[in-house]
């Protein structure tokens, strides 16, 4: 472990990021650390105690730390209370032995591994070379995943059948994606054709064939030992779990039934707003969603991948070009951030890669097309403000240009789900209150996108809880919820195709207590702002607000709506 001398709480939380990056090469990718390109992380049960080790050796350094002199200091206090908040939530995590049934769809180490090669640098035969060295320890990482797996199962720590079962078909699709036998990892190898040396092809080729291999072995371990041993296991984790989790991902400890209760309140009123938005475009229509399905087949629609990768590459130009200067001021590496397709076997929702430190890497938003080549565009519009600008590029991007004048615990390794969701779903509500979303489609869309959200709330904590569905409820009132009744009312109530339904109900149950995030984040957004509004009365700047605000780095909700209030 690395030392500094009599260090404050930001030198605390700096030491600890240099000492993740040694255990977690996948953090330090991300980071832009050209160290970190060849390896992998340790996921089997030592390395899961080794991270942990270092986690309470950090939280006895932070007690000394602040007890020092200056360490009551507003940029020391803020870092000083996540660094506590995201270790203590991690620490319950690893002593609960999650991490030995960590199954499903997104986020888990399998994931982890295939994803950080889209990230990797390969533009020089250096960069190949780690990349090849990487490729060989695929091998290594997924067999001590797999050692964490098959603990769980010797202490029964079962992980959900529902989302092992599609753990098992990704894992089938990463061993062979076009159906003749070349995986993944041989498609991101020739991919890079134009800069891979022909002195390291072969080597390459080699390489990710022993990669490949990796995944088949795992596949068929999950399919013929894991999924057999876990089938009848509840797919829900119950209210204690849901609670552990809940922490994790909000950085506060929730009124379950509270947020519940918020849940259906958004629900019922953004029921009432698409009602009078599917009347513009469809009079008459049964329910908004019924408007939708129309537009799905006579809205505004980009034909082609590469076309919709370039649509949303303009609409994310246009809105830094619109909002620079009006209502945020963005450093000119900040304006800077790509559209990219996701890979084949992504799970459905897109998503958002922050920039490396020194901003070499931009920020990158990813479209899982699910094998589509038509996208209706009424569905993009405001997923792309969440996902790019203003949503998560303009947050992540800013923590990383003020990293220095934060820690880089608080720019880019310590991040609350919901601060980071929250603000991307009041970027959308932003965009809207600014008039981006006059457009009846657009608007619509947005809403939708809104109901999404809520739902989540509604189904995550209702189905992991067995909460009793209300009287009010158009749907199956005073039942309890179950994974099939929340796949039904989401399906219900969204404009998406039933096979991402299917994939966000598995996510859902895959990481459960993130998903409410997004509304209970957003909600802690607008209270700031409210609250520094009136604090602030007639000098309420909102740009400056907004920047300040982008400039705290990460926070749990139970720090962000005060600390938004002071700004």
């Amino acid at each position: 472990m690395s030392q500094t001398n009599n260090p404050l709480p930001r030198a605390v939380a700096d030491t600890y990021v240099d000492d993740l990056i040694a255990l977690d090469p996948v953090t330090g990718t991300y980071l832009g650390v050209a160290e970190s390109s060849s390896r992998l992380p340790d996921f089997s049960p030592a390395g899961l105690r080794t991270r942990a080790r270092l986690a309470r050796d950090t939280l006895a350094r932070l007690d000394e730390a602040e007890r020092r002199p200056g360490a009551d200091s507003d940029i020391e206090r803020r870092c000083a209370r996540l660094l506590r908040e995201r270790l203590t939530a991690e620490l319950a995590v690893h002593e609960a032995e999650e991490g030995l049934r960590a199954v499903g769809n997104l986020g888990m180490p399998a994931h982890h591994v295939r994803e950080v090669f889209t990230v990797t640098p390969t533009k020089t035969e250096e960069d190949w070379a780690a990349v090849a060295e990487r490729l060989r320890a695929v091998p290594a990482a997924l067999g001590g995943y797999r050692e964490s797996l098959a603990l769980g199962l010797e202490r029964k720590l079962y992980g959900s059948p529902r989302p092992t079962a599609t753990f098992v078909d990704q894992l089938t699709e990463w061993s062979d994606t076009d159906g003749t036998g070349r995986g993944w990892f041989e498609d991101f190898v020739a991919t890079g054709t134009e800069s891979l040396p022909e002195a390291l092809r072969a080597e390459l080729q080699e390489a990710a064939r022993t990669a490949t291999a990796a995944v088949v072995e795992l596949r068929d371990w999950m399919r013929e030992v894991y999924a057999p041993a876990v089938e009848g296991a509840p797919d829900t984790v119950g209210r204690e779990r849901y609670a552990r989790w809940s922490r994790y991902y909000n950085g506060t400890d929730l009124d379950l039934d509270e947020a519940y209760a918020y849940g259906w309140a958004e629900y019922h009123r953004l029921l009432g707003e698409m009602k009078k938005e599917a009347e513009r475009i469809l009079p008459g229509a049964a329910t908004p969603w019924v408007a939708l399905a129309h537009l799905d087949e006579h809205g505004k629609h980009i034909e082609g991948v590469d076309e919709v990768r370039d649509w949303l590459q303009g609409l994310m130009d246009q809105a830094i070009e619109a909002l620079d200067g009006t209502h945020f001021e963005l450093a000119e590496r900040v304006r800077r951030v790509e559209s990219r397709i996701a890979p084949a076997g992504s799970a459905a929702a897109p998503y958002y890669t922050p920039p490396t430190e020194d901003f070499s890497r931009p920020g990158r938003t990813w479209l899982p097309t699910m094998g589509q080549t038509r996208f209706p565009v009424y569905d993009l519009v405001s997923t792309w403000y969440h996902e790019g600008v203003p949503g998560h590029h303009l947050q992540l991007a800013q923590w990383a240009h003020v990293a220095g004048d934060l820690s880089r615990y608080q720019a880019v390794v310590g991040m609350v789900s919901a601060n980071a969701e929250g603000w991307a779903l009041y970027a959308e509500r932003l965009m809207d209150e600014l008039g981006f979303l006059t457009d009846p489609e657009h608007r619509l869309g947005y809403l939708d996108a809104q109901m999404m959200r809520a739902v989540r709330v509604i189904v995550d904590i209702g189905m992991h809880l067995e909460l009793e569905i209300p009287a009010d409820s158009p749907f199956h009132p005073g039942e309890r919820w179950t994974p099939e009744l929340a796949q039904e009312f989401f399906g219900a109530h969204s404009s998406r195709p039933a096979d991402f339904v299917e994939s966000e109900l598995t996510r859902y149950l895959t990481i459960p207590g993130q998903a409410i995030g997004y509304k209970l984040g957003e909600r802690a957004w607008l209270l700031g702002r409210e609250r520094a509004r009136e604090r602030r009365g007639a000098a309420f700047d909102l740009k400056a607000w907004h920047m300040a605000a982008l400039s705290q780095g990460s926070l749990g909700l139970d720090d962000l709506v005060d600390e938004l209030a002071r700004l």
